[in-house]
């Protein structure tokens, strides 16, 4: 029988980030997995099974005036299952995109370098009005309502569930995060790739660098700062090819340029801006690399794991519990750990490490573990479990 799920997110505008991304690719997987899904977005333009309920502008609409819209809309239209990103009381499936607010709160406030500004980030995040509403109905949510089912995108995302809200563990489903997979990018684009980055570096004529791809938007938080210092401290050992980071995204790249210049880098560091083909920039570089300060499960990370690629990031990412460390890559305890980090450099500059971990990852099923049709799977599990708990009780 075919369910109906009612997904809530507030906006599905792919360009604004990665969990509007998410929600679509998972939105189609929902559906081939025959679930009849309906997006209910607070603002946006309406389309076939995406309906807007707070208008089409493009501007925010506060959390209140979102969660009372929803609530004159499922008074009159009735769904099996209701599937939210946000923490409304009301939802059967509530899965935070972004990790929990308090966990992702004081790991924004880890990233930035100066210690004064860590400890005031700390203390005036709680002065946002709009996170503090989200942190608050996050809370009641978590505390009151019994009957709602948490979703964690990765073990990480349960344990700061447990942490700093005490959930039963039993109330929580950890379903890993997926991404959708792509078929082998043609030759001539990661040839391309490459050229254009090897042209933006210093690295000589007919020298082939081992490239590794950094993609975020916010460089501060994902760890573009400490890659910095481990490609000036890995500057100074020998490695096996020249080291140059491709930095892709749409961060603002001026500080970070006069950073890497400062450190006498400047021609190991190119930046990408946005790019559109992340396909092929992931195929054309030798390993992924996002040293972050947070991240609930990384879909760059993952995307890397379905292209064969190794990956460098932290136990501070979700995604790095799909990673065997030293095996399908290296997974750093800290971001702040430079001198491990410009390790890993050196050693994965090397081709044939590159090439035996890459094989690790397609013998050990990487590929299908991290896709979005396994974890729609598992989530229509969880949707029956709740359905026919919900027929029993009802």
């Amino acid at each position: 029988m075919m369910r109906t799920i009612a997904l809530i997110i507030e906006r599905t505008d792919v360009s604004l980030g990665g969990a509007e991304r998410s929600i679509l690719e998972l939105t189609e997987a929902l559906r081939r997995a025959n679930v009849q899904v309906t997006l209910l977005t607070a603002s946006g333009e309406e389309s076939e099974g995406t309906i807007p309920l707070c208008g089409s502008g493009p501007g925010r609409v506060s959390f209140a005036r979102f969660e009372k819209a929803l609530i004159r809309h499922l008074a009159e239209y009735e769904y099996d299952i209701v599937h939210s990103t946000l923490p409304f009381s009301f939802c059967d499936v509530y899965q935070p995109r972004g990790g929990s607010y308090p966990e992702a709160m004081l790991r924004n406030a880890a990233s930035y370098r100066n210690p004064k500004m860590r400890v005031w980030k700390r203390w005036t995040g709680w002065l946002n009005w709009r996170r503090t509403s989200l942190m608050r109905a996050e809370r009641l949510l978590c505390r009151r309502c019994e009957g709602t089912t948490l979703a964690a995108l990765s073990e990480y995302v349960r344990d700061q569930f447990v942490r700093h809200y005490g959930v039963p563990e039993e109330r929580i489903a950890v379903i890993p995060n997926g991404v959708q997979l792509h078929p082998s990018v043609e030759s001539a684009k990661i040839t391309e790739f490459r050229g254009r980055v090897r042209s933006q570096s210093d690295v000589a004529e007919g020298e082939d660098p081992a490239i590794f791809l950094f993609a975020a938007n916010n460089f501060r938080l994902k760890g573009l700062g400490p890659l910095l210092e481990a490609v000036k401290r890995a500057s100074s050992w020998p490695s096996a090819r020249p080291i140059v980071i491709a930095v892709a995204g749409s961060g603002n790249p001026g500080s970070y340029l006069q950073r890497a210049r400062r450190l006498g880098i400047g021609g190991r560091v190119v930046f990408l801006g946005p790019v559109a083909d992340m396909q092929a920039a992931i195929a054309g570089c030798d390993t992924a690399v996002l040293p972050t300060y947070y991240d609930p499960a990384s879909r760059f990370i993952l995307e890397a794991l379905a292209a064969g690629r190794p990956v460098i990031t932290t136990r501070y990412n979700g995604a790095a519990e799909r990673i065997e460390h030293q095996r399908h890559g290296v997974v750093l305890k800290d971001p702040g750990e430079i001198e491990t980090l410009a390790t890993a450099l050196i050693r994965l500059s090397h081709p044939d490490l590159v090439r035996q971990m890459s094989g690790a990852i397609v013998e050990d099923g990487l590929r299908e573990a991290v896709s979005i049709d396994r974890h729609a799977e598992q989530l229509t599990e969880v949707y029956e479990t709740i359905y026919h708990g919900i027929q029993k009780h009802g």
